[in-house]
């Protein structure tokens, strides 16, 4: 048998709920730890005095008694489970494991028993159910009756309000009534909280922000007392869970957050943390209501009469006292700002978040701790109203997710850095580098799959391929688009219109004017349009010509791509290129000095062959047959443009619109012309064939231009 026993989904009861967790059998100690809280119960072996195995209702279960009248009961065993355990028992604990039945007769006659913290009620001396007196908030007498009341968990479904024992008169001794003596047993061992006598402190009018307003804080042994204006709450030190130490962002104030199970209540709203906000600058000078040797006795040192300090710090070291547990403070997360925190919304509010060294804490409103162990996986989301923040969100393991949004951008790198360093599970890995990017790249981060080291490369390939398509165009794209001869184009075509066309007044050159940049901008756009479909041509017609040379990461991957399958067998594609990206990372100087000095042999190797390729007259009938076109197509235009004029002459009119720059600065020869036309057409009164003869020899000229 192993030095170990551990069973998981093992159950505890608490006020009426059960509360998974898992239960570990050592031979230093018996240890449960609750999934729902994370709270420690830790039974050291040579303090167990009572072990028994009964049936339960989840199955079989196991209460342990120990030598200071404690008593703990956990459930959910298998029945094989019992064999194992006794003699584990018997090996390492010296206890004997036995088993115990329960009544199930349904009777409500019998007696009732306290040992310990616990009422039993026993029929036949078989316990038909136990109570434990810690559950116990009031206790009422009548006349033969007692009344027991429970603190209530708001995690159960149906709660046990309350118990009545009807207590027969007792004729043995007449001295003490049974009622009352009943009474005396329940409250000795119950949670009832009673300001007895005086408090050990008292902290004046401090500021609190859960619940709102301020209060006086009463340090008792036992409790912890807030009496406000309006309210009252009493805190039992054993509904403390932890305690933390949070500095504000402002580097002038302090958090201090009391964390409690069962919550406070009022009224239908639960307090399940309590938050003090203090500023840094505020001193006190403490004297505890006690005798020196009573504070040594009680704190062994942790506490003395007078002390003095910051406010916050004595707050805090008093609660560590009385409470007996540690306080938690920030770890080594240092945001982009150097604070410990990062400001976020969580739902309506603002607040701060702080990555703790075993989870996270969100202050203020409301209250959020998630403890690492229970995150299922965290996400960075991008931001939905602005890209510049992002979301991160924390999915539990229960299924509850938490967003918090509002992130600054900034504050990505540190965050991630310390979620990967705590090894918790991210939802999109490489989105880190996505981030470093420019926005477009973050924009896409939210896919699962995403590479930013393959984005970057297709980048790098785009601009590769820009690159061939301006070295093989050989200045083609520069001829292919020139402001200044379309102009000198238009203005041609224009200028054999207006030649042809009736005269107009002077007054009309402003008409002209904006008319003709009209036109000219339509040209212009047109042209543009036209650039582009020959580049995608110029790159298929000219495959004669050498190819780009690979960069150094293609070589060193087209080299090690085999070598990446066999070590991983059943890879993907896309797994390939993202497998490679990292390893390539990774490589050291010296190791990418050997491929990057491939990749410059080979630029130079393309350089001197394009340049030899050139020489020998490549791609220049393919540029050849492309301004061809180009001057075809141009000659086509001015065709069907020219038509277009005449068709509109032939209707009768000139359009003043189609004066060019060149014909308004012309002005005075074109109006002489056009007068002498038009005086033979009214001489000669054959309108068609006048503008024919004039206008072919305009058109042959502009042609041969």
């Amino acid at each position: 048998m192993g030095d170990t026993l551990e069973f998981n989904d093992i159950y505890q009861e608490v006020k009426g709920s059960w509360n998974d967790g898992r239960l570990r059998f050592s031979k230093q100690n018996v240890v449960y730890k609750s999934s729902k809280t994370g709270k420690v119960d830790s039974i050291a072996a040579t303090d167990l005095s009572l072990a028994q195995w009964r049936r339960v209702c989840l199955g079989h279960g196991i209460k342990l008694g120990t030598s200071t009248g404690h008593v703990y009961k956990y459930d959910g065993f298998r029945d094989t489970d019992f064999e194992k355990i006794s003699e584990f028992f018997k090996a390492n604990y010296k206890v004997e494991l036995t088993e115990k039945d329960m009544c199930v007769k349904g009777w409500n006659w019998g007696t009732a028993k306290f040992s310990g913290p616990l009422l039993s009620f026993d029929i036949n001396d078989n316990t038909a159910f136990e109570i434990p007196l810690s559950n116990v908030s009031q206790c009422a007498t009548g006349k033969n009756e007692v009344t027991l009341e429970f603190h209530q968990n708001d995690d159960t479904e149906v709660s046990l309000m309350e118990v009545r024992f009807y207590v027969p008169p007792s004729q043995a001794d007449e001295r003490q009534d049974p009622v009352e003596a009943f009474a005396q047993n329940v409250l000795s061992k119950a949670d009832v909280i009673q300001a007895t006598g005086d408090a050990v402190c008292i902290f004046k009018e401090l500021q609190c922000l859960t619940p709102r307003g301020r209060y006086d804080i009463r340090i008792y042994p036992t409790f912890l007392h807030l009496h406000g204006k309006t309210f009252d709450y009493k805190i039992p030190y054993t509904t403390v869970l932890r305690l933390f130490l949070l500095p504000h962002k402002d580097q002038r104030q302090m958090f201090f957050v009391i964390s409690l199970d069962p919550p406070i209540k009022q009224g239908q709203t639960r307090y399940h943390f309590l938050i003090l906000l203090f500023s840094k600058e505020e001193d006190i000078n403490l004297t505890l209501n006690m005798s020196e040797e009573d504070v040594e006795r009680r704190f062994e040192g942790k506490l003395s009469k007078n002390m003095s300090g910051s406010l916050y710090e004595m707050v805090s070291r008093v609660m560590k006292a009385l409470v007996n547990r540690k306080i938690t403070v920030p770890g080594n997360f240092q945001g982009h700002s150097g604070a410990q925190c990062i400001t976020c919304s969580y739902k309506a509010s603002s607040g701060l978040l702080y990555p703790l060294e075993r989870g996270f804490i969100y202050v203020h409103k409301p209250p959020v701790h998630l403890r690492f162990e229970e995150i299922s996986c965290v996400n960075f989301a991008r931001g939905t109203t602005t890209t510049r923040s992002f979301d991160f969100e924390i999915e539990t393991k229960q299924g509850n997710q938490y967003t918090f949004s509002s992130i600054e951008r900034e504050e990505y790198g540190k965050l991630f850095d310390f979620v990967n360093a705590k090894k918790l599970n991210i939802k999109n890995r490489g989105f880190k580098e996505g981030m470093k990017g420019n926005i477009d790249e973050y924009s896409d981060s939210d896919e699962d799959q995403h590479d930013a080291y393959l984005e970057r490369m297709k980048a790098e390939g785009k601009i590769r391929e820009e690159g061939n398509d301006s070295d093989e165009s050989d200045g083609g794209s520069d001829e292919s688009f020139n402001p200044g001869e379309e102009d000198d184009d238009i203005a041609e075509e224009y200028d054999s219109n207006a030649t042809a066309s009736d005269s107009s007044e002077e007054g009309n050159e402003s008409e002209d004017e904006s008319a003709k940049k009209k036109k000219a901008k339509k040209a212009k756009v047109v042209k543009e349009k036209k650039e582009r479909k020959p580049r995608k041509e110029k790159k298929q017609k000219d495959t004669g010509g050498p190819k780009r040379p690979m960069s150094a990461y293609m070589l060193w991957l087209n080299n090690s791509r085999e070598r990446i399958k066999s070590e991983n067998p059943g890879i993907s594609i896309t797994e390939i290129s993202k497998k490679a990206g990292e390893m390539w990372r990774q490589l050291s100087k010296a190791e990418k000095e050997e491929w990057e000095t491939k990749a410059g042999e080979a630029k130079r190797q393309y350089d001197k062959a394009k340049k030899e390729y050139k020489e020998s007259g490549g791609g220049s009938a393919s540029s050849s047959k492309k301004e061809s076109k180009k001057s075809g197509g141009k000659k086509d235009e001015k065709k069907r443009k020219s038509a277009g004029a005449d068709k509109d002459r032939e209707r009768g009119g000139g359009n003043d619109s189609f004066k060019s720059r060149e014909f308004i600065e012309t002005s005075e020869e074109s109006s002489s012309d056009s007068d002498r036309k038009s005086k033979s057409k009214r001489k000669k009164k054959s309108d068609d064939e006048e503008e024919a003869a004039v206008s072919t020899p305009a058109s042959s000229e502009e042609d041969s231009d």
